[in-house]
């Protein structure tokens, strides 16, 4: 092979590992954007596709082998005639000789399966990871946690908070959509291998209570059953310090799984603690949510969280106040900018409809193919982290006019010079499921949400409720100077969906 011959396939190596690459990451972290999670819809789409012409050629095969049963049940109507008939005697022989085998390892349903098995394949690559489903279910946990729901509630598909008799609703989707005992046990499960049973119980009594009232009914879809979640909780109840709980549960285990003797083992072990020390059965375990040792200021930020937006009204506070904006710069005359500050110290201004409806389509447009799991810096490296879950874009103005524009208004309103290496590019994020950041230096606009997210100010104890910026789950677009403002947090309840 010449040279040439040679570096051209070394370029066409080149161009399909690019784009194996390419793939890899517009599919990885799926849970931590919404724009990832709205694209998982289209190979599910491809799915149903195949799906649904398996099920009809299933169909077909049933209808047949239908005629065939009720064909040979017609016959065994008067059992002496198969016999007294040469021809329906025949036809008996051939029907047990030659009929039924074929009917029993018929290649038709092998080939419907197998056609769904290589269309599966197909798009296999194209759907989220297991750590999606783990990130996912954490950041239901978090959710649970930020703004207190209950888990019932969840499980039904209702966000409400309980405190004592009192129940708030927090989110009224458009849709109810109730979780299976098969979602709850695997949200339950990820939290048990991480050894946390403040989240796993919960999720994994309510995957128990669903899977007890449906018990016999067998769902295709179900990865796990009764047995693995009663398994699963009577095991976080032990280790929560709950024996007499977890004693019940294991013996309701071998009720249906009796032959286990892993079990057999367990039931003898808590029956015997409880005899060393009977007050365990009536002592109530109080289970502790896990720290977060990196982070001392979780209960107020959540705190300033779910009260979305605790700062003063203006009649409360007369020197808070609203106007409009020009900082004396002749850019801003004819199209002042809408002030209102909400805090005097620190100071903390709001500026209402910065960026228009169109120009915060047109920054979506040209930030989603860039959209990259967000980082934070350690040292000399950047690291994904669990305390910042979101996928992020940087822009610079030479990407589209429309930026110059901005960063025009930016420098004229703020008389600062937004070029770098005084200020970052513009940066967009978009928030996935129960996307946040914790508290860190930041300057920061916020979009709206369906329910819940907030700029929380830890130190100066009050929330910023977000912004409407009419894009699918972007809630930050941050513009950061070299003066950081005061330690931020956000989290999002649900993004708005596009």
């Amino acid at each position: 092979m010449g040279l040439a011959a040679r570096l051209a396939a070394l370029l066409a190596l080149l161009a399909l590992r690019a784009e194996d690459l390419l793939g890899a990451a517009a599919r990885e972290d799926t849970f931590s954007a919404l724009t990832c999670v709205a694209r998982a819809l289209a190979p599910e789409r491809r799915l149903l596709g195949l799906l649904r012409r398996y099920l009809r050629g299933e169909e077909a095969r049933l209808r047949d082998l239908t005629r065939f049963y009720d064909k040979v049940l017609s016959l065994h109507e008067d059992p002496a005639a198969p016999v007294a008939n040469p021809l329906l005697a025949f036809t008996l022989i051939k029907r047990l000789q030659s009929d039924w085998r074929n009917v029993v390892h018929s290649l038709e349903a092998s080939e419907n399966i197998q056609a769904l098995k290589d269309g599966y394949e197909k798009v296999e690559q194209d759907l989220p990871a297991f750590e999606d489903l783990e990130g996912a279910a954490r950041a239901l946990m978090r959710l649970q946690d930020v703004y207190m729901l209950n888990v019932k509630g969840l499980a039904r598909g209702v966000f409400q908070r309980v405190t004592g008799s009192d129940v708030t609703d927090l989110y009224s989707p458009g849709r109810i959509f109730s979780l299976t005992a098969d979602d709850c046990f695997q949200i339950g499960k990820v939290a048990y291998d991480m050894g946390d049973y403040y989240h796993a119980i919960p999720w994994l009594e309510e995957a128990v209570s669903l899977f007890r009232g449906s018990y016999g009914e067998w769902k295709t879809e179900d990865e796990a059953s009764l047995e693995d979640a009663l398994d699963h909780l009577a095991f976080a109840c032990f280790q929560a310090g709950n024996v007499s709980c977890a004693l019940s549960l294991s013996r309701e285990f071998l009720l249906y799984s009796p032959e286990n003797k892993r079990m057999a083992r367990n039931v003898l072990k808590y029956e015997r603690l409880l005899a060393e020390s009977p007050h365990q059965a009536v002592a109530e375990a109080v289970i502790q949510r896990p720290r977060v040792p990196h982070l001392r200021t979780r209960d107020t930020y959540e705190g300033l969280c779910q009260t979305l937006g605790s700062q003063p009204i203006h009649y409360q506070i007369p020197s808070l106040y609203c106007s409009y904006e020009t900082n004396s710069s002749p850019y801003l005359l004819l199209q002042p900018i809408r002030k209102e500050v909400i805090h005097l110290d620190p100071y903390v201004a709001l500026y209402h409809d910065f960026v228009s409806d169109s120009e915060a389509q047109k920054i979506r447009e040209l930030a989603e193919p860039w959209l990259q799991r967000s980082v934070v810096a350690s040292g000399e490296k950047q690291l994904q982290v669990e305390y910042r879950i979101s996928k992020s874009a940087w822009l610079k103005d030479t990407v589209d006019p429309m930026l110059v524009t901005l960063d025009h208004r930016i420098a004229a309103l703020t008389g600062l010079d937004v070029q770098p290496p005084y200020a970052e590019y513009l940066q967009v994020v978009n928030y996935g499921i129960g996307g946040h950041y914790e508290p860190h230096f930041d300057h920061a606009t916020l979009s709206s949400v369906e329910a819940g997210g907030a700029t929380a100010f830890i130190y100066a104890n009050f929330s910023v409720p977000v912004v409407k910026w009419p894009t699918s789950g972007y809630t930050s677009m941050d513009r950061n100077s070299a003066d950081p403002a005061a330690p931020t947090r956000k989290t999002e309840l649900l993004p708005k969906s596009s």
